[in-house]
């Protein structure tokens, strides 16, 4: 089928991109920076070509160029389309906002070489229709990443960040070839298409879910080999949008592409759920305590990439995927903007007053926005939803509450109050109508969430329950902000608990024992 050839276009231009941005490494490389941003250009339209070859044709997998299963071949489905086109974007986004960012670097050609070849490994890693392409474009991934995380290489905090970096990188690929290897000895084959129809639940499958999980969960900066990612911020700020907003997303690609493989497996499901769920409230809190911008943004991202491995736990798979398109735009968006954020905050001469609510206004509004939930999911329907899928919704209602409790303050203008219930509304339409166009997106190509077992039912509520006193708690923080407990909690949470200080300790000596 030669359509299925047509997503090799995209990397194969951005790869030519870098081959010519690596002839001029220097100063103002002429016309370089341009002809990179049209190659991302010239790659998103070929992506959006195989998008619509997929509507045509529907989905499939092309012949293997190569020979005993070692070669290249296309997985052309909604999965693989909707992330060409995202990565795509992103791309040409970012190489776009380079072009001007990077003017007058010593070494700016080099740089957006190292751009164009990361983000066409990137493309060449969501269409991989073999084992063995994909953990070559899995590591060359990585490879070309460190390079730009070392772009300023004379900087001593970046040196530690990118050896940092290296090291989880590496044991990610190491647990990633172990699974492939036991995927490819139990199948008996390379091909991810059949791999995924003809697994079947036995120790060996079970022990490469569990790998792909290790694999997935370092990539995505997961407790508690988290803190690199806080760390690569010397970094050039499109660096940081490309991470943040495109690489960083390769563990949930992971867990989504090997979706019929987790099935199998539900301890490992049920651990993504814990890891996933507690990273992301632990994220969540440092977050709030972080003064700079951009390490606000990575702790940002670890949080969602938690609860993206939260919901891939709970087997929602067409959501994660949503999800992972959502945060991709979002965190984009709040990189290249972020110094125009904070010129437009130090900008405020005069801040307003701020509305404190009572704890009376917290619960009032945590109860409307589970009503309005409710009534919402009543007139759009509960019935073809799965258990996970309104769990889910109940927490990201509790985001909501949130927003809803500075409208309900006794001091909050009424026209605040009435904003605020329009957003709870316009988001819990919106989360019944995405959860609808991923679902109908993804049929055919993920597989359908199963009913809850008593785990799962026991990991939901626990869920449920951690996610509703986090978000009380942060709801109610000026009540109890003036507690002496507050401000030590605040230094406790600001260090990130100090879980990345023990992990560089751990590094430090497991490096010097092998030195020695």
């Amino acid at each position: 089928m030669p359509h299925l050839l047509v997503p090799f276009l995209s990397p194969l231009i951005l790869l030519l991109a870098a081959l010519i941005a690596a002839r001029h490494p220097g100063q103002r490389p002429g016309r370089i920076p341009l002809l990179a941003e049209i190659a991302a250009f010239a790659a998103f339209l070929g992506a959006a070509a195989s998008a619509a070859l997929l509507v045509v044709h529907g989905p499939g997998t092309s012949a293997l160029i190569g020979a005993f299963g070692i070669g290249l071949s296309v997985r052309l489905d909604a999965v693989s389309a909707v992330m060409l086109v995202l990565v795509s974007f992103i791309c040409w986004i970012v190489l776009r906002y380079a072009r001007t960012y990077m003017d007058g670097e010593e070494r700016q050609g080099a740089f957006t070489g190292w751009m164009a070849a990361t983000l066409a490994a990137v493309l060449v890693l969501v269409m991989s229709g073999n084992l063995v392409q994909l953990f070559l474009a899995w590591t060359l991934t990585s490879l070309s990443l460190n390079r730009l995380l070392l772009f300023y290489p004379g900087r001593a905090t970046a040196r530690r960040a990118a050896r940092k970096k290296a090291f989880v990188a590496r044991a990610s690929e190491a647990a990633l070839a172990l699974a492939l290897i036991l995927l490819a000895v139990a199948t008996g084959t390379s091909d991810i298409e059949t791999i995924l129809v003809t697994a079947q639940p036995d120790a060996m499958i079970a022990v490469a879910a569990l790998l792909i999980a290790v694999a997935a969960v370092l990539a995505s900066a997961q407790f508690p080999a988290h803190g690199w990612l806080t760390e690569v911020m010397e970094a050039p700020t499109p660096v940081s949008a490309l991470l943040h907003a495109g690489v960083i997303n390769a563990g949930g690609f992971l867990l989504i592409r090997f979706a019929d493989v987790m099935l199998l497996a539900p301890g490992v499901m049920a651990l993504l759920v814990m890891l996933g769920g507690f990273t992301a409230l632990f994220g969540g809190l440092v977050m709030l305590t972080q003064p700079a911008v951009k390490t606000s943004l990575a702790w940002s991202t670890i949080a969602q990439m938690a609860f993206m491995i939260m919901q891939c736990g709970l087997a929602l798979f067409p959501l994660a995927l949503l999800h992972i398109v959502a945060h991709s735009l979002y965190k984009a968006h709040s990189f290249l903007g972020s110094g125009e954020a904070v010129r437009n905050v130090a900008a405020i001469r005069r801040p307003g007053p701020v509305a404190v609510p009572s704890l009376r206004n917290v619960l009032q509004a945590f109860a409307i926005a589970i009503v309005i939930y409710a009534a919402v999911g009543a007139v759009l329907g509960f019935d073809d939803k799965s258990v996970q899928a309104i769990v889910l919704g109940v927490i990201l209602i509790f985001g909501v509450a949130y927003l809803l409790a500075q409208g309900f303050a006794d001091t909050a203008p009424r026209a605040l109050m009435r904003r605020m219930v329009v957003y709870a509304l316009v988001t819990s339409v919106s989360y019944f109508a995405l959860q609808v166009v991923a679902l109908s997106l993804t049929a055919g190509s993920l597989p359908a969430t199963p009913a809850p077992g008593p785990l799962e039912w026991a990991l939901m509520v626990l869920a449920l329950a951690s996610f509703g006193l986090v978000a009380v708690a942060q709801s109610t923080f000026p009540l109890w902000a003036a507690h002496p407990a507050a401000a030590g909690l605040r230094v406790h949470l600001s260090n990130g608990l100090y879980a990345n200080a023990i992990f560089d300790k751990l590094l430090d000596g497991w490096s010097s024992r092998n030195a020695a």
